[in-house]
């Protein structure tokens, strides 16, 4: 571990966001982090105004993640007695190391469920049920995701990413086609990749190798997950995908393993008309654009979209991925930690999250058009409303067998999108073993 220096600002605000886990933490830590962190707005706001604390708060690529010193110090600039030091970790092993064990940080950001849940079971996680002040309907039905076998919560959210389709909107102009819609099936999105791709001559869509480009269409229906065991669901969502492969009209899945063609440089050449990806994308493109005069190349044109859905889903019903804060139940800030977590996810902490072209976890129309007012973010209205959800399923769902089913699906993915097995054959055996898994 390196630590950073410590953030001393306390002058100007810098404006610029899983066992379902322990239904037995250890009696001790449970009372004790419990009695020490549950009156957040009385004891948290006065040891932060008065008796100077230092909070120390485990992060990953400090240097290049404008959102950290944008949280750090919008907080200090409010709470001067407070200083907050940032560790990091790392990004390659953030979630092993974070699991290690360290009784000197305070706030423990966690970066994905899997690891959410492996620090559920190691009693690392203090419950959060009496800490948060938010409303927990403000996170989109996140927190009950997020929510353990035991009733607890044990992490908040302040980040999250969820899944729009980016679109090129010279090339449907240039097919003479109507752009995108906010409120498209799957079935019109097979549609309208056939179509623009004939027009064109280019990919009608790009879809990434990750296995969930092509199989989380089929949770979007809220009744489907990816951790139940069954996964007949999937059949028509390959078959489809599949279909467009051997059409050419999208790229095949074993040239872009083979190749490591990563899906941004695709849609930044026009190598394809859309591509269905996550909002950390739009980031990427506006650099990219920002960036293209100096780097001799044509910026993009591109809009945003809400995300395809099968027959009878709401529009914007979507994908999410969360980045979340927890408090290290060794820590003996754990109320000063405990008011930061609740600033960060509060209205002015969201805007602090915002100001950097980062999704907060809580949104509403005034975080969005702090989104939208990013340099180089879309024009139209079309990209501006597809920045409003209507719910949003997490990609892997709370279990503390996440890892282990994670490895099967993608094996199986594999498999059957290289052609090595039928889509049946792929199904049958995400069945079996994952039901082995579960019975284990």
């Amino acid at each position: 571990m390196k630590k950073a220096l410590a953030l001393t600002m306390a002058a100007a605000m810098a404006l610029s966001l899983a066992a379902c886990g322990s239904s037995s933490s250890s009696e001790a830590a449970s009372d004790s982090t419990s009695s020490a962190a549950t009156s957040t707005s009385t004891e948290g706001t006065e040891e932060s105004a008065g008796e100077a604390v230092t909070l120390n708060w485990a992060v990953w690529d400090l240097e290049s993640t404008a959102y950290w010193k944008a949280m750090a110090d919008g907080y200090m600039a409010s709470h001067p007695n407070v200083t907050i030091e940032m560790t990091d970790l790392g990004s390659t092993d953030y979630m092993t190391q974070l699991a290690g064990g360290n009784g000197e940080l305070d706030i423990l950001t966690i970066k994905d469920i899997p690891g959410y849940s492996n620090l559920i079971n190691l009693e690392m996680l203090v419950p959060m049920n009496d800490i948060l002040t938010r409303d927990t309907a403000d996170f989109g039905g996140v927190i009950e995701q997020l929510t353990a076998s035991d009733g607890n919560f044990y992490a908040v959210p302040f980040r999250s990413d969820f899944w729009v389709l980016f679109y090129n909107k010279d090339l449907f102009d240039q097919a003479g086609l109507e752009y995108p819609s906010n409120d498209m099936t799957f079935d019109q999105f097979d549609q309208l990749i056939r179509e623009v791709a004939a027009a064109t001559g280019v990919y009608g869509n790009f879809y990434h190798t990750w296995r969930s480009d092509v199989t989380l269409f089929g949770i979007l229906d809220g009744q489907n997950t990816i951790i139940d065991g069954n996964y007949d669901f999937l059949k028509p969502y390959y078959e489809t995908v599949l279909s467009e492969q051997a059409d050419k009209v999208v790229p095949d899945y074993g040239e872009l393993k083979t190749s490591a063609l990563h899906y941004s440089a695709a849609f930044e050449n026009g190598q394809a008309a859309m591509c269905n990806m996550g909002s950390w994308f739009i980031a990427t493109l506006q650099t990219y654009n920002n960036e293209a005069a100096e780097n001799g190349v044509e910026p993009v044109n591109f809009g945003i979209v809400k995300y395809p859905h099968p027959d009878g889903v709401a529009a914007g019903t979507t994908l999410g991925t969360v980045t979340s804060l927890g408090i290290n139940p060794y820590s003996e800030n754990q109320a000063a930690a405990a008011d930061f977590i609740n600033w960060c996810v509060s209205d002015e902490g969201a805007a602090a999250i915002a100001a950097t072209g980062t999704f907060p976890a809580v949104s509403n129309d005034q975080i969005n058009e702090i989104i939208a007012s990013t340099e180089g973010f879309p024009s139209d209205e079309a990209s501006k409303e597809a920045l409003n959800t209507t719910a949003v399923y997490l990609e892997m769902p709370l279990t503390d067998k996440a890892s282990e089913i994670e490895t099967v699906l993608n094996q199986e993915h594999d498999a059957i999108m290289t052609g090595a097995e039928s889509v049946d054959e792929g199904i049958a055996n995400m069945n079996e073993q994952v039901q082995e898994i579960l019975a284990g």
